[in-house]
């Protein structure tokens, strides 16, 4: 059962049957119908062989060897990703550090660590988060102070997705704490987190995976060349990286992928035999189906190297909580049974219910809380008072 408001042009078929032709011959079982993400080590195994057939970066620019795609180009190859059950790539060199250093980063940034992001050679982790800054991000206590042409940092950092398996870190910290505003004094550094004086903790999760990290920096030395825009002008490089991210969480494979689980399950369960679980399910599918035109043509924005402004809030509310309709209709799907082994058995395997369902809890908190979203909105498309 699937809903598409597309007809695919003779190209864009062709396009498909390739891409479709292509992932049912390369990506393993092993690798197929992850609620979480896989082993690290899998999942860059994964990032490499998508390099390699040029489809890593769908909508960077041909500029910094990305594959340009057109919008419908990008939606089917989200789609026969989610088809396949293939696992998320890491967003934060793709999504995240690597559209900004093509924003900010000086030209010999950008040739040193953008080909590495590209085949995957290097990867990257986001030093945001702190125990005392999450939603407050500005409120962070991570100092950096200059020492010649270093900048020497301590602080620490927290729920850091897979610091532990990562060669790098980008990282908020605050070089002048006497700047007359929070938000100001802040400066977006790279850290190599070989340097002495880190220590990483892996942190486990609820859902059962280990992909959170604390980052500790015991005057930890930073060229000052790793700076990333201006000194002191972090928060307006934060606030477009925060753009992207708000965006990647959004990603319409993540909502493809479990759409395809409701639908496995609720044939296995019978509850597609329901005609108003069959009309809920036409709704989400086809608010699906516009999300991702919407997704498609947010990144072509993201990656012409033009703000996406308000934009990725209203991305970032949509996608997470369509997200969510459609993780709670999967356990409505999954009946009692769930709650008794925590899969379903299907023609094309077992599908595991809890894993997905507690992810995606937190997806409307991480990036930005749908409650800081809708104030954004608020004060600044309506004039409200927040």
């Amino acid at each position: 059962m699937s809903i598409s408001f597309r007809t695919d042009s003779a190209d864009e078929k062709a396009f498909r049957a390739d891409v479709r032709d292509w992932i049912d011959t390369t990506l393993p079982d092993d690798l197929r119908g992850w609620s979480t993400r896989p082993p690290f080590d899998r999942a860059m195994w994964w990032h490499r062989q998508l390099h390699a057939r040029g489809w890593i970066a769908p909508a960077w620019p041909k500029s910094h060897g990305g594959m340009e795609a057109t919008l419908n180009q990008q939606i089917i190859l989200k789609e026969e990703l989610a088809r396949a059950g293939a696992p998320e790539i890491s967003a934060q060199g793709m999504n995240h550090v690597g559209p900004i250093l093509m924003a900010f980063g000086t030209e010999a940034q950008k040739e040193r660590f953008l080909p590495p992001i590209l085949t995957g050679a290097e990867s990257w982790c986001q030093g945001y988060s702190e125990p005392g800054a999450g939603s407050d991000l500005a409120s962070l206590r991570t100092r950096a102070d200059i020492d010649g042409t270093d900048f020497i940092i301590n602080g620490s950092k927290i729920w850091t997705t897979w610091a532990h398996y990562s060669d790098w870190m980008f990282a908020l910290v605050r070089s002048d704490p006497d700047a007359p505003r929070k938000q100001a004094g802040i400066s977006f550094v790279l850290i190599d987190l070989k340097t002495p004086g880190i220590d990483i903790r892996p942190i486990k999760t609820i859902a059962g995976d280990d992909e959170f990290a604390e980052v500790f920096l015991d005057d930890v030395r930073v060229p000052m060349e790793n700076l990333v825009g201006e000194l002191h002008d972090g928060w307006r490089v934060a606030n477009a990286l925060l753009a992207h991210e708000r965006l990647g969480t959004a990603n319409p494979q993540l909502l493809f992928d479990a759409l395809e689980r409701v639908k496995k399950v609720a044939k296995a369960t019978g509850a597609l035999d329901d005609p108003y679980f069959r009309e809920r399910l036409a709704e989400i599918d086809i608010d699906t189906v516009g999300f991702a035109a919407m997704f498609a043509h947010a990144a072509e924005i993201a990656n012409a190297e033009r703000s996406l402004g308000l934009d990725a809030s209203i991305m970032k509310i949509n996608g997470t909580e369509l997200l969510q309709r459609i993780a709670d209709l999967l356990l409505e799907a999954a009946g009692t049974d769930a709650a008794l082994t925590g899969r379903i058995d299907t023609e094309d395997g077992p599908v595991e219910i809890a894993p997905l369902f507690l992810q995606v809890r937190r997806a409307t908190i991480y990036g930005g809380s749908s409650e800081i979203q809708r104030n954004i909105l608020a004060k600044r498309v309506l004039n409200l008072p927040v």
